[in-house]
C-alpha cells in the first residue's frame, strides 16, 4: 500500500519553504497531496484558484504530487484520500507549539493519522506567508521568496 501524506495549509501564498517541504516529503512518501484549505479564520489575499494553478505549474510532470482544495476537517480529508500521514513544516518553536496542538486534535479525530514534522531548511526558515503578503501589498519585490512569478 502506498504511503500517502497530506500537506495541508492555506498556502496564501505557497512559498519556497513550502516547496522545500513537499520535495523532501516525496523522499519519504509515495504520494504527497498539497491540500489548500478554506480557513474560516483567515481572509485570503491571493485567490485560491491562482494558488492551485501556480502550484500545479511548479510540479508539472511530478505524478507523486497532487494539488487539491478542501473545505472540511483535515482528519476527514485524510480518510477520503486514504492518507495515513499529515506532513508539516516547522520553522521554529512557535510553529511547533501551534502544530503540536493541531496534531493532537487530528489524532483524536482520526486515530490512524500520524503527523510528520520536517524542520524547515535553514535558508527558508525566515520565510512567512504573512510577511510575504505584507511586502507584496505595499509593492515590494517578493520574487526571492516564491518559486513562481506573481
Amino acid at each position: 500500500m502506498d504511503k500517502v501524506a497530506i500537506f495541508p495549509g492555506s498556502f496564501d501564498p505557497f512559498t519556497r519553504g513550502h516547496e522545500d517541504i513537499v520535495r523532501r516529503g516525496t523522499a519519504i512518501f509515495d504520494h504527497v497531496i498539497i491540500a489548500i484549505g478554506h480557513n474560516t479564520s483567515k481572509r485570503r489575499y491571493f485567490k485560491i484558484e491562482e494558488m492551485v494553478d501556480k502550484i500545479n505549474q511548479l510540479f508539472v510532470g511530478e505524478e507523486q504530487i497532487t494539488v487539491i482544495t478542501y473545505d472540511e476537517l483535515t482528519a476527514e480529508l485524510a480518510v477520503k484520500y486514504s492518507a495515513a500521514y499529515l506532513l508539516r513544516g516547522l520553522r521554529n518553536t512557535t510553529d511547533f507549539e501551534y502544530e503540536n496542538s493541531i496534531a493532537q486534535v487530528n489524532k483524536t479525530l482520526n486515530s490512524d493519522l500520524e503527523t510528520v514534522f520536517l524542520i524547515t531548511s535553514p535558508e527558508f526558515a525566515s520565510i512567512s506567508s504573512s510577511v510575504i503578503r505584507e511586502v507584496h501589498r505595499y509593492g515590494g519585490d517578493v520574487s526571492a521568496f516564491l518559486p513562481y512569478a506573481i
